[in-house]
């Protein structure tokens, strides 16, 4: 389910919109418009290699997902 940008055409609202197979029509959330434009979507920039990821989990925050090692299992 790829996530689309769109901007209404009559409004001009932007929005984002999950796209399910088979289903290309978007409506407009605020006036409910089917004229809506898909928008040209840019990928999030890579990590510099400065930006590193965590690789531990800080015990001060909530468990960090449902492997985390500080959970029975994990």
């Amino acid at each position: 389910m790829p996530l689309y940008e769109y901007v209404c055409e009559e409004c001009e609202h932007p929005f984002e919109a999950l796209v399910f197979t088979g289903d290309d029509e978007a409506t407009c959330p605020k006036c409910d418009s089917g004229r809506v434009a898909k928008q040209l979507s840019l990928p999030a920039a890579p990590p510099t290699e400065s930006a590193s990821l965590p690789m531990g989990c800080d015990s001060s925050l909530p468990p960090c997902g449902p492997v985390c090692c500080r959970l029975p299992g994990g």
